[in-house]
């Protein structure tokens, strides 16, 4: 876990009530929508944690555990780094893939110490794309709150674009389509990046050859434009 105070680039939209002071205890429902077009999002990681930590951080380098989830989903390491601050965590609530245009409720009691949130799940098909809430204060008064998530890119991988099983770290390649729109034989966007620190991600590139072509991503379906997602908070 990284420790600097540097927030992520979103918007965030009060939609009742204005609050400033730090949280201490809270129980949170919490509603995260997938607003792209024919994108999944991985298994989530929700956590309530110190107001010093971070998942991620923008123009920091991606930590290897945020590498395995950004190139392969894998929460573990994540996981284990939130354990051992007694974060509260809520890991896959959505029960698997969060389908583009779908959401998942849940709710999330936060301790006493616990006062940022921040949210975390591989886009698929990317190379190294997440979506993410970096380390956002918890209102401390009652009621309900929304902000929307941006696409970041973990730095790690060159976005080949070239759909191969990969998603081990530092295994070129992306993992599959879960939507099986995804093409064959790409000949690869890049190969290299210039840019390997945690970033705001680009987009795909695409194109509409599904048996050859620079990428195996569709430029029809894959394609996004920030926002991402939306998380809503009511604090009870």
């Amino acid at each position: 876990m990284q420790k600097k105070t540097l927030l992520a680039s979103l918007i965030a939209f009060p939609v009742l009530g204005m609050a400033s002071l730090t949280a201490t205890a809270a129980e949170l429902d919490i509603r995260i929508t997938n607003l792209t077009h024919g994108n999944h999002f991985t298994p989530l990681m929700v956590a309530a944690h110190p107001a010093d930590q971070h998942l991620f951080q923008v123009g920091e380098m991606a930590s290897t555990s945020l590498q395995a989830m950004a190139e392969g989903g894998d929460l573990s390491g994540l996981n284990n780094d939130l354990s051992a601050l007694s974060a509260d965590i809520r890991q896959d609530p959505a029960g698997g893939l969060l389908a583009p245009g779908q959401s998942t409720d849940f709710s999330l009691s936060t301790s006493a110490g616990n006062t940022h949130l921040s949210v975390t799940a591989m886009i698929l098909p990317t190379n190294d794309g997440f979506v993410g809430l970096d380390s956002i204060e918890i209102p401390s008064q009652p009621g309900t709150y929304s902000w929307t998530l941006n696409a970041y890119d973990a730095g790690t991988e060159a976005n080949d674009e070239i759909i191969n099983g990969g998603g081990a770290p530092g295994a070129a390649g992306i993992p599959a389509d879960p939507l099986g729109r995804g093409g064959m034989n790409a000949t690869g966007v890049t190969s290299s990046e210039s840019n390997d620190k945690v970033h705001i991600h680009r987009g795909i590139v695409g194109d509409d050859d599904p048996t050859g072509g620079i990428s195996d991503l569709d430029s029809r379906v894959h394609r996004w434009l920030n926002p991402v997602a939306r998380i809503v908070v009511t604090v009870n």
